[in-house]
């Protein structure tokens, strides 16, 4: 592997950052609505799972007593 010298490193290291496109503002908005709802569908979907294989280990429990 070839080593690079620090200078041109940080050069490197400038020209590549300054390829970084930032969000608007108006689609970060967006993306955190979107995150926030995806995540609270997925909290409803998992909350109903659980409730349903908590009544089915308590069913199949019950019949072992």
């Amino acid at each position: 592997m070839a080593k690079v010298k620090i200078g041109e490193f940080v050069n490197q290291v400038k020209t590549e950052a300054g390829k970084i496109v930032w969000p608007t503002g108006r689609e970060t908005v967006q993306t955190t609505i979107l995150v926030l709802i995806m995540a609270t569908i997925l909290s409803f979907f998992f909350l109903g799972v659980d409730t349903v294989f908590s009544y089915i280990v308590s069913w199949l429990t019950s019949l072992a007593r």
